[in-house]
């Protein structure tokens, strides 16, 4: 499990395609020297396993399925990723519960710069939006954000000048895709009302 609350950004130095997967290297610099064969990180809310590490990088693989239904399949050497270590146990729950299962991708239609922070509108797929309210939890590109405005199909998140900086959501230009991640708890209230009916 997950939280949004982005430890670093890494830079992906190699790609390496074999058509049934993808193997990822992913520099992230001070982060994780301890990592752990098998454990799970999520990249940019996808969630990954450490196939390999050394001092520098690590290494996990991405199957074709994940390719096609997150941005990970646009992914190239000197992109770069929001990173996020599991949760521990005995961790801070600082953003919300994630699980790093993507729902689908979402196209940032509108940047508003104010003063102290940036309005980012994104269009959402059409099936998602029934998990979505004003004032609840999203998660886009892997970051832990509050809706501020739902207009339709339409989600705003205003973002202070430390996520724009200390995550690649500042990168973010018009038409580009990030992946989402709804709020698990609206898809487990849903299945268990539909049993009931």
């Amino acid at each position: 499990m997950f939280t949004g609350i982005v430890e670093a950004v890494g830079t992906v130095v190699d790609v390496v395609d074999d058509g049934a997967r993808s193997r990822l290297t992913i520099r992230s610099e001070g982060f994780g020297s301890d990592l752990v064969h098998g454990e799970s990180i999520a990249v940019d809310g996808v969630c990954l396993t450490v196939a390999g590490h050394d001092a520098q990088a690590w290494t996990a693989d991405v199957m074709r399925i994940t390719r096609k239904t997150t941005t990970l399949g646009e992914i190239e050497s000197g992109r770069r990723v929001n990173i996020e270590r599991a949760l521990r146990a005995d961790g801070r729950l600082g953003g919300h519960i994630m699980q790093g299962h993507v729902d689908g991708t979402a196209e940032l239609i509108a940047r508003d710069s104010q003063d102290e922070w940036d309005d980012f509108t994104f269009a959402l797929p059409a099936d998602l939006v029934r998990y979505v309210v004003p004032k609840g939890s999203i998660a886009l590109g892997g970051v832990s954000l509050t809706v501020a405005v739902l207009d339709g199909a339409h989600a705003t998140v205003s973002l202070i000048p430390t996520t724009l900086a200390e995550t690649t959501l500042g990168d973010l230009r018009i038409g580009d895709h990030v992946n989402v991640e709804v709020d698990v708890m609206g898809k487990y209230v849903e299945s268990m009302l539909a049993a009931r009916a």
